[in-house]
């Protein structure tokens, strides 16, 4: 190997640790940035003149850099909802503000001025948004991105729910007379979230038989003023011989002891009419009207529960992300509801992405197409709430190989310096 050939595989390293240096600096100046994945450079031997006698001799080096994309870093805990950590494969699917596709694991997301979910580099997440029922609004589950939209929570607004049901658990006085009368008022809510009171009436007309029969609704706030029409009764309640519930039939005799329905019709409110299912109990079940003597034989009714499945108008008051993506709003009157599914993309090779500023990537041949997956479905990893994935670069690994970087470019510089002085020793002899 001659000085020119020295000279030129010195050079070469210390390009090589110049690179080296620079990619360890800006793993150690990420420390800290959300999902930001390290890289590593990987060196090669140069053969500069295979088959020459220097054949077997490496004439220098050549780096390639490589991203540990698909790495895993540590999840921590996190103050806000929206803030989101990938345990697994896969990545968020965001986009910017000219409506480019990208993928990344920074899930530091927030709402912004528009109730759009962005990170803290202003990409915004995406998904598709739901149905009351969890399914897709649209009807289609997406596979492509372009299907997909932005998670808006700003255009969420409070709602009412009409009640379907009530329930009832009371006993009816076995000792009360025939003609007894017992009330039950039940607050029961129109499909605009109107509170009002329907009076359930229970008249003893036999040993072992009630008759119910429903009052008109009237506004819960002033507990007078008729705001609608019942109907459904008079129901015929039986009782066997040992206080439970027998049957339960409406006036043409069908049996409705698991479907007595109260009708509401002609709401003043402008609401819908209203079904309501009055859940009394099963034959031969202590579960709902039951008939057995009263306490202290005083012929008094007892009232254990009452309850029903609507709820007034109210706003928003939690927002809560399930580890399989779904996004859930939970609004004050206790009623939830899911609004958005948030999708990870998955590729064959995420080692091969493109990587761009801000820790986002594109698709690139070497990585393979996307597949859109949901959290913790074909091998994606799930969602953790309230945390953050944190860089992969590990700051004791990144010193100890700046050192040797250093030795290494040390030593190159060294045989550059040894070569120049042989140079300047050969220039002598020859004048």
């Amino acid at each position: 190997m001659s000085l020119s050939s020295a000279l030129n595989s010195a050079v070469l390293g210390l390009n090589a640790q110049s690179t080296s240096l620079g990619i360890i600096s800006g793993n150690v100046s990420n420390s800290e940035t959300v999902g930001y994945k390290d890289s590593t450079a990987a060196f090669s031997s140069l053969v500069t003149t295979p088959g020459s006698t220097t054949q077997g001799y490496s004439n220098g080096v050549r780096t390639t850099t490589l991203t540990n994309i698909s790495s895993q870093g540590l999840i921590e805990s996190d103050s806000t909802a929206s803030s989101l950590a990938i345990s697994g494969d896969g990545f968020f699917v965001v986009t910017d503000g000219s409506g480019d596709v990208f993928y990344t694991r920074a899930g530091d997301f927030s709402t912004d001025a528009n109730g759009d979910l962005v990170n803290s580099s202003g990409y915004y997440l995406m998904g598709y948004a739901l149905n009351e029922d969890g399914q897709s609004a649209t009807g289609s589950v997406p596979t492509s991105t372009s299907a997909l939209t932005k998670v808006n929570l700003e255009n969420l607004s409070g709602k009412a729910e009409a009640t379907t049901e009530t329930s009832l658990v009371a006993n009816l006085p076995a000792d009360a007379e025939v003609g007894d009368e017992f009330s039950i008022d039940v607050e029961v809510f129109d499909s605009l979230g109107t509170s009002s009171t329907v009076t359930y009436n229970f008249t003893k007309t036999a040993s072992n038989e009630w008759e119910l029969d429903y009052s008109d609704p009237v506004l819960t706030s002033d507990g007078t003023t008729v705001i609608g029409t019942s109907s459904g009764g008079p129901l015929t309640i039986a009782f066997d011989s040992d206080g439970q519930l027998s049957s339960i039939t409406d006036a043409g005799g069908t049996d409705v002891t698991d479907n007595a329905t109260l009708v509401i019709t002609g709401w003043t409110t402008g609401a819908s009419d209203s079904s309501i299912v009055s859940n009394l109990g099963s034959a031969g079940k202590a579960d709902g009207l039951q008939q057995f003597a009263s306490d202290e034989e005083d012929g008094d009714m007892t009232l254990y529960s009452v309850d029903q499945n609507g709820s007034n108008y109210s706003e928003i008051s939690e927002i809560s992300i399930a580890g399989d993506g779904m996004v859930s709003v939970t609004y004050e009157n206790g009623v939830s509801e899911p609004v958005y599914q948030i999708v990870l993309a998955d590729f064959a090779n995420s080692d091969g992405l493109t990587g761009y500023s801000d820790t986002v990537y594109q698709e690139s041949n070497t990585s393979g197409t996307y597949v859109l997956k949901t959290p913790g479905d074909g091998g994606t990893g799930t969602l953790s709430s309230y945390s953050l994935e944190t860089s992969t670069v590990d700051t004791t690994t990144e010193f100890s190989r700046m050192i040797v970087a250093q030795q290494a470019y040390s030593a190159a510089a060294q045989v550059v310096s040894t070569t120049s002085d042989m140079y300047d020793t050969l220039i002598s002899a020859v004048n």
